[in-house]
């Protein structure tokens, strides 16, 4: 073993013991069991703490930052996630996700998802399929209308494609609190599996309508944009943690706004964006150890409020 790679995994092996204390399990692995929910019996059951590629996987051909992304990826599946989140959206990040999986051998954790965006339903097919050879994988587990785009056709391709056994779940997606109204009335009219939303300690939008109605059909949620693409901590990390951040385990703000996330009964998972395997760590921890309950969430969302 090369003095480096002692290195490397001296520092992954620091980070995983200071998941587990940061988790509120002083004395626990941090490799024990990750808290996982499922929308309804026998729907999809995960990890609540997933891994999204929006930005910090779109590198372009950089090896170093390629690298880096596998290396994000291995302590994400060591540590037990499995659902990565990408889109054709993404630039490169589908291609960097494809050469992650296939440095780590296609670990059998994964489950894959990913998204048509097109403006053409009769280009869906062509699209999901290159997709599919960008990730390396025979088919994805979940697949879902990016930001609803043409959702009409894209959803009729994906239910003929789960019906044929080449797709286990059909979904929908929309960020940063766009066509709730629409959003709303597919989750009523058709047999979705998924929905993707925006939700934060600061935007909660979605508790009003989107995530009971989930929650009353069996569909499963994720949640994007956690942290507001760093907006969020940002503005909270200037101020001081408040006392009840030791009860649930948080040294962090970061910690403390996924924690208030993943809690809610409706969310199944959510998906932050890291370049940073210490960050992935941190978020896989709040997986694990205690979750708000109601009155504690409350506590949160209003000592946040004040602040952000």
């Amino acid at each position: 073993m090369h003095d480096d790679d002692r290195t490397t995994r001296r520092r992954w092996l620091q980070l995983l013991a200071a998941g587990a204390a940061c988790a509120g399990a002083p004395g626990r692995a941090a490799t024990a069991p990750l808290i996982t929910r499922a929308a309804r019996p026998g729907g999809p059951t995960l990890p609540l703490v997933g891994l999204g590629t929006w930005i910090t996987f779109n590198v372009g051909d950089d090896a170093a930052e390629r690298a880096r992304c596998a290396e994000v990826m291995k302590a994400f599946f060591d540590a037990g996630g499995r659902l990565v989140d990408s889109s054709p959206m993404y630039g490169s990040s589908q291609a960097v996700v494809g050469e992650g999986l296939r440095r780590l051998g296609m670990p059998k954790a994964l489950y894959s998802a990913d998204k048509v965006w097109t403006g053409s339903g009769a280009r869906g097919p062509a699209q999901i399929e290159a997709s599919r050879r960008l990730w390396g994988i025979p088919r994805f587990d979940l697949l879902q209308v990016h930001n609803l785009l043409a959702w009409e056709a894209h959803l009729a391709t994906l239910f003929a494609m789960k019906a044929e056994g080449r797709l286990r779940h059909v979904g929908i997606t929309t960020s940063e609190g766009r066509r709730h109204d629409e959003i709303e009335q597919i989750m009523r009219s058709q047999p979705l599996d998924f929905v993707q939303i925006s939700y934060s300690l600061r935007d909660r939008r979605v508790e009003e309508r989107i995530l009971p109605l989930a929650r009353e059909r069996g569909i499963a949620v994720i949640a994007n944009r956690p942290f507001e693409q760093g907006a969020l901590t940002q503005a909270l990390q200037r101020h001081p943690l408040p006392g009840w951040a030791a009860e649930l385990g948080c040294t962090s703000w970061a910690q403390a706004a996924l924690k208030f996330v993943i809690s809610h009964p409706a969310v199944t998972c959510a998906i932050p964006a890291t370049t940073r395997v210490d960050h992935v760590l941190e978020n896989l921890g709040t997986a694990r150890g205690p979750l708000p309950d109601e009155a504690m969430r409350r506590r949160i969302a209003a000592d946040a409020g004040k602040l952000a």
